[in-house]
């Protein structure tokens, strides 16, 4: 308080005298503002706390024979029967000495078993009478139909596709496809009628690292380093190799306009289905 008084006091005797500037940043006084608020807080928190001792003090006795929270609340969930009041509930059974208490079931088993029922009533509406969810079996079908669309989704794609199970395509579309992949990136070194440029004569008979569908796909994958051929994996997923080897194989004996020397070795069409190793 007598912090208070000083700065309001200081704060009327500016006004009748011109304002000096500013020694301290703006924010300064806000921390100090703050500052205040936090003793006035922590003083009526104190003032409390010494209060509620005193009374502690006082009423000893009176509180000790509270239970605490968690007392009424284990006993309302328990039902026990303090020790000193256990005669009130004996029953006129005594077996070997041994006495019988007419104790009330626990609510909290209660609370369960009324739970289990309600689970019951509940489960049996929601899946043998409206039908709302599929049953053990019904939703094993449904995630088998599910495995199945996707793994359609990716044999379309071509994710499982590799050198060892590509498969040659000579429909016009995924030929047309291919001829698109050909003509954005392979003219520069093949020509664009594949008679061959830097690269070697795509229309021949003659293949460098074998001819048929599954060493063109393996080529066009890992690419010739030796050869200034980069691998084209990391650009075109495996369906469009697919497609761009299809194209490859489907100009195979076309006339381009200036062909270049075969290179390589004659590849026969039987032995299209295996892959020369490199």
């Amino acid at each position: 308080m007598i912090i208070s008084l000083i700065l309001i006091s200081n704060g009327f005797a500016q006004t009748t005298t011109a304002a000096p500037k500013p020694d301290f940043p703006p924010s300064y006084y806000d921390i100090v503002a703050l500052f205040l608020i936090a003793i006035i807080i922590i003083g009526f928190i104190t003032i409390v706390y010494f209060e509620g001792r005193k009374v502690v003090v006082n009423d000893e006795r009176v509180l000790q024979k509270q239970p605490s929270a968690f007392a009424k609340f284990r006993r309302a969930i328990t039902k026990t029967t303090p020790v000193e009041t256990e005669n009130e509930l004996l029953l006129n059974h005594d077996y070997d000495g041994i006495r019988e208490l007419d104790s009330q079931i626990p609510p909290w088993f209660l609370w369960l078993f009324y739970l289990t029922i309600a689970f019951a009533v509940f489960y049996m509406l929601d899946y043998h009478v409206f039908n709302s969810s599929p049953l053990q079996d019904e939703e094993y079908q449904m995630q088998v139909k599910q495995a199945e669309a996707e793994r359609t989704a990716l044999v379309k794609s071509g994710a499982f596709l590799n050198e060892e199970s590509v498969t040659l395509l000579t429909d016009p579309a995924a030929v047309d496809a291919g001829k698109q992949i050909f003509e954005a990136n392979c003219v520069a070194c093949h020509a664009a009628d594949g008679g061959g440029l830097v690269g070697p004569n795509l229309t021949d008979d003659y293949w460098i690292h074998g001819g048929g569908i599954k060493n063109i796909f393996k080529t066009i994958k890992y690419g010739v380093t030796a050869k200034g051929m980069i691998s084209w994996q990391s650009q075109l997923n495996p369906k469009q190799i697919q497609d761009v080897a299809s194209y490859i194989i489907s100009i195979h004996g076309t006339k381009p306009a200036n062909p270049k020397q075969p290179e390589g070795t004659i590849w026969k069409e039987s032995d299209s289905t295996m892959v020369v190793s490199k």
